[in-house]
């Protein structure tokens, strides 16, 4: 029987692909872009009723809006898309790492000249630590260097009172409980010993409230002076208090690598797992004959088996087989 062959008029092409995707985007994620805040503060924006779309407010989570079509504005300032910036800086102690402060005091965005725009932090150090702080317009990035997802590593000088025992490093490796968790340290090493007290390396991927002083008190070492020291691939180095410096390229495309990469350890490549080899085992095989031979353990066909049941020798077998190896 042929088979038919159909014609070119009933012959039915594939379907055609959309050419044009959806433009619109998430209000929040529009506004972190912008560089208006982190993706949670842009949150917290939308829920006080700060931002318009086309002259009406709008407090749901999750809107969507087209940046290219829809006019949108933040406390009245309408929305443009600025230039990214991203600056390193060391904070000084007593400076606090808010946006805003109703009383007024110094903040790690004042010590940015105001020509570079609209700023904000990147995590923060409380008021009495001290160390590399990163700010920026980049809500994007922001989110992912902060998120305890991305697993982005952030290191630590942390002096604290006395000398601490192996034991005490141990405990902070496997998890402290703290009221919201159990908290881990990614890495901890003593770097230095004093009279008084122990200089600390300490390496965290989360960024919870005031953690490490936290999880050092529950294990009895107060903390006498925090200094942050890395945030990923960017480092300190010998910027002194209250200075900031511009991030080169190189810089913003390793931190973009690193938060893209799920964080590993300062940038580098995770440590490969080793596999080690087995050993095929010989063991002796006594023969009637008295002498000994040798098995590969892995050939054996002789050797026990999980689920195979073990001959019972009789008491006359046994006597046999001593006559035998007396000869």
């Amino acid at each position: 029987m042929s088979r038919r062959t159909p014609s070119p008029s009933r012959t039915k092409s594939a379907p055609a692909r959309p050419t044009n995707a959806d433009p619109t985007e998430r209000l929040q994620k529009v506004l972190a872009a912008a560089g208006i805040g982190s993706r949670r503060e842009c949150e917290t924006f939308i829920e006080e009723g700060r931002v318009e779309v086309d002259q009406e407010v709008v407090v749901k989570l999750g809107s969507k809006v087209d940046p290219a079509r829809q006019q949108i504005r933040v406390d009245g300032e309408p929305l443009n898309k600025p230039q990214l910036q991203y600056f390193a800086l060391n904070k000084p102690t007593g400076v606090i790492s808010t946006n805003r402060d109703p009383a007024g005091r110094q903040r790690v965005t004042d010590l940015v000249p105001k020509s570079a725009g609209r700023l904000f932090n990147v995590g923060r150090l409380d008021m009495s630590s001290e160390g590399l702080i990163l700010l920026t317009n980049d809500g994007e990035l922001a989110n992912r260097l902060t998120h305890p997802r991305y697993g982005v590593t952030k290191t630590y000088l942390v002096e604290v009172a006395g000398h601490p025992k192996r034991e005490v490093l141990s405990k902070l490796r496997d998890g402290v409980y703290l009221a919201e968790g159990i908290a881990r340290v990614v890495g901890v090493r003593i770097k230095n010993r004093r009279k008084n007290s122990t200089i600390l390396e300490m390496i965290l991927s989360e960024g919870r409230n005031r953690e490490i002083r936290r999880v050092l008190a529950r294990v009895g070492h107060k903390v006498l002076r925090l200094v942050r020291v890395a945030i990923g691939p960017v480092r300190l180095g010998d910027m002194p208090p209250g200075a900031h410096r511009k991030l080169t390229r190189d810089e913003v495309r390793a931190l973009r690598s690193v938060a893209t990469a799920g964080g590993s350890r300062a940038g580098d490549s995770p440590p490969r797992k080793r596999t080690r080899r087995t050993k095929a085992t010989t063991r002796p095989v006594t023969s009637p004959s008295g002498k000994g031979t040798s098995r590969q353990g892995t050939s054996n066909k002789g050797a026990s088996r999980p689920g195979t049941r073990k001959k019972t020798v009789t008491p006359a077998a046994q006597k046999r087989r001593r006559r035998l190896a007396k000869g």
